[in-house]
């Protein structure tokens, strides 16, 4: 297993002008309470919670896991978010191609030695196009969470925004493993459709050579009841367990590079261009 060092926090690494507001700063993130934004960041919740049912997530797996609805290659579809603005994000409201190179850089700057992280940094999002193919945001983007079985009130929005999914009602779905067995492991779990599922799967469909510690990073990286509150873990196997420090180190730099000061996109495209050759060459398809 590659080794990497799990350091300090990366919002002082990144941003070292924080030090004197640690705390403060970090509160800030992920504030699902107040805000401008609060409005929109529910609303996209509750049609999330509302329409992805266990049948919903079957049809979704259905259509866009056989990479077939385009080719591109994977700089041209990072620069394609420069057309979305995530919906669900409480922290952002600008276009998602600049956290793309915010998280790289992060990671970039406090783990120069592995550039498969850096690139997984830059990419983590890019699944997010199904935005731009006429995919509703509330099957693209926002926390993820296992459809099937009892929903954990770790999930964003639990109490107030689950009243009219279906499964909700289905006594078959409302126990604590539902349709899966004991520790099967996540890859057997239905997670809610969206931009982490398809990019993994675009990925493993193109044999791209990013290691398994990065591809869970990818899969996984919106399951936050699970990373970061410790739900669902009667459904994980041994190995979910082993990669679970690793998804928790990105979350790090996912969330923590967050901010107003935009990035010098055309200065650090040629680095990140030569990773993409590296570990994801040429046209893929999508």
């Amino acid at each position: 297993m590659r080794v990497i060092n799990m350091g300090p926090d990366p919002s002082l690494a990144y941003r070292p002008n924080l030090k004197t507001n640690e705390t403060k700063e970090k509160e800030g993130y992920r504030n699902f309470e107040s805000g401008d934004l609060i409005d929109r960041v529910f609303n996209t919740y509750k049609l999330m919670h509302t329409h992805q049912t266990v049948d919903f997530v079957y049809q979704m797996n259905s259509v866009w896991t056989g990479c077939s609805h385009t080719k591109l290659g994977m700089m041209d579809a990072i620069m394609s978010l420069d057309q979305l603005v995530d919906e669900s994000d409480p922290d952002v409201d600008f276009p998602n191609s600049y956290h793309a190179f915010q998280t790289a850089e992060g990671i970039r700057q406090a783990q120069p030695d592995n550039d498969w992280f850096h690139l997984v940094g830059l990419i983590h999002d890019v699944g997010k196009t199904m935005a731009l193919w006429d995919v509703p945001q509330w099957a693209v983007v926002g926390d993820t969470f296992p459809v099937g079985c009892q929903y954990q009130n770790s999930i964003v929005f639990r109490d107030n925004s689950f009243m009219d999914n279906p499964d909700e009602k289905n006594s078959c779905y409302n126990t604590e493993f539902g349709i899966y067995e004991p520790n099967c492991g996540l890859d057997k779990v239905h997670l809610s459709w969206g931009h982490d599922e398809y990019l993994y799967r675009v990925l493993r469909f193109n044999n791209c050579s990013i290691p398994e510690e990065g591809l869970y990073m990818i899969r996984f990286h919106s399951f936050y009841p699970w990373h970061s509150h410790g739900d669902y873990m009667h459904l994980c196997n041994e190995k979910d367990l082993r990669m679970l420090p690793w998804v928790q180190e990105f979350n790090k730099f996912d969330l923590y590079t967050k901010t107003t000061e935009l990035p010098d996109v055309d200065k650090l495209k040629p680095y990140y261009q030569s990773l993409i050759d590296k570990y994801c060459p040429g046209i893929l398809k999508w």
